[in-house]
């Protein structure tokens, strides 16, 4: 199958209520385990690259390995620009294949905001090319993205209304407490989901992205920790949070934070309990065993994207 864009995987996910998992990948071993996870589960899959993991592996690379993985699938593959930047990072990934790209102008003042959310828009549609932009800014750090709790902010819907209508954006991300990273919560965790019903009551057929939200697994956790893993306060997204978001207008829903924990976690079992081994195939067949049990616990028990495609 060829890699498609946002626009029918959202529309079906609207109409069916449930979320599509985007998941970040870097390498082969990554976007392996995902895409395996996805074509048992029957479920239809986001994969992104972010801009540093574009710096990491090269543009055409990423897009050629994900094109070639989507050609055997029997499963919807969207791939996905992670929080462009600029309008030059998403007219690079435009250009070189991406069938989704993210402009993420959340940190610019709202008119500049909406001035170069709707210069991507232009160029992107016209490649036949979705959109998908951010307006309230997250906390916490992954990657390339960082902003400290004082930055971030929660989205406002009438402005999110506008920025939609001013824009034409396809899908919007919208702040409502999620964070980046591992430490996602000081306190009890809490989603704005007043926020989420208040957006999908203004605007019923748009598609919402909720960013920074990964769960954390905490078995992973400790598997990692039994390990010599340093992860202090590791704690994320519950997974009843998401479901309930799932069940609104949330289609598109960013893991990271979890496919790096579980990989890291079936590295460090593998090489402590075989010393012997330097043959980096088995133990990155641990990493990604892990990676893929991770991602089709989410598609099949918590965003209910499993044997929709």
């Amino acid at each position: 199958m060829n890699l498609q864009n946002g626009k029918q995987i959202f529309k079906n996910a609207l109409k069916g209520k449930y979320g599509v998992g985007a998941f970040n990948f870097i390498n082969i071993e990554t976007l392996k385990s995902i895409l395996e996870a996805a074509e048992e589960s029957k479920s239809p899959v986001i994969v992104q690259c972010s801009t540093g993991a574009i710096k990491y592996a090269g543009v055409d690379i990423l897009v050629a390995i994900a094109k070639t993985y989507a050609s055997h699938m029997t499963v919807p593959v969207c791939l996905n620009l992670d929080h462009g930047k600029t309008f030059e990072d998403c007219k690079t990934c435009i250009d070189a294949g991406f069938t989704n790209v993210m402009i993420d102008a959340s940190s610019l003042p709202y008119d500049e905001n909406i001035a170069l959310t709707r210069k991507v828009v232009e160029y992107a549609h016209k490649h036949d090319v979705t959109v998908e932009a951010e307006i309230g800014v997250l906390a916490g750090v992954e990657d390339e993205v960082s902003a400290t709790e004082d930055q971030a902010r929660y989205t406002d819907p009438k402005q999110a209304y506008d920025f939609v209508k001013a824009t034409g954006v396809d899908s919007l991300a919208i702040a409502i407490g999620t964070s980046h990273g591992t430490v996602k919560f000081k306190g009890e965790p809490k989603l704005r989901i007043d926020i989420l019903e208040q957006v999908e009551k203004l605007m019923p057929d748009m598609p919402i992205v909720l960013h920074g939200a990964s769960s954390i697994p905490q078995d992973m956790v400790k598997l990692a920790e039994q390990y010599g893993a340093v992860l202090p306060g590791s704690i994320g997204i519950p997974e009843a949070m998401l479901r309930e978001a799932c069940s609104h207008n949330v289609c598109k829903v960013n893991v990271d934070s979890d496919l790096r924990l579980s990989f890291t976690a079936g590295v460090r079992k593998s090489l402590a309990e075989n010393p012997e081994n330097v043959d980096m195939r088995k133990y990155n067949t641990a990493g990604m065993d892990l990676i893929k049990s991770v991602v089709k616990n989410k598609m099949e028990n918590v965003f209910g994207s499993a044997n929709r495609a």
